[in-house]
């Protein structure tokens, strides 16, 4: 298994998949990546060299990723939060932010349904 930035990658899947493993890169940056390093994306991860590794470890680092893109994600969501915005009380209340209906669905955000009782005449 290959390891890049504290990520065990798997090494039976091709280059491109293996890297969005790590928090912050997604499908375009990986390709970008490789194209950056010069590595073939149907290549499988346990077919890199050691210097191909080295590469794409010293593009990655580049970027902001792990615990650090983490930690910004938190204290952007902290900020909207002290600010008292929209999205911040959103944030709060435990609600979709984006504009979505609530009525309905938004089960994910709102958790499991707590059940009311009717009230007795």
């Amino acid at each position: 298994m290959a390891r890049i930035a504290g990520i065990d990658i798997p090494k039976n899947k091709r280059g491109v998949i293996a890297l969005t493993y790590i928090f912050g890169i997604g499908n375009s940056r990986a390709k970008e990546v490789l194209a950056a390093t010069k590595i073939d994306e149907s290549i499988k991860v346990q077919d890199w060299n050691d210097d191909q590794i080295a590469a794409i470890r010293e593009q990655i680092g580049t970027f902001t990723i792990e615990g650090e893109l983490r930690s910004e994600v938190q204290i952007s969501i902290k900020r909207l939060m002290d600010i008292g915005c929209q999205r911040g009380i959103r944030h709060r209340l435990g609600l979709p932010l984006r504009g979505q209906r609530t009525k309905n669905n938004s089960r994910t955000r709102k958790g499991k349904r707590k059940t009311v009782a009717n009230k007795k005449k």
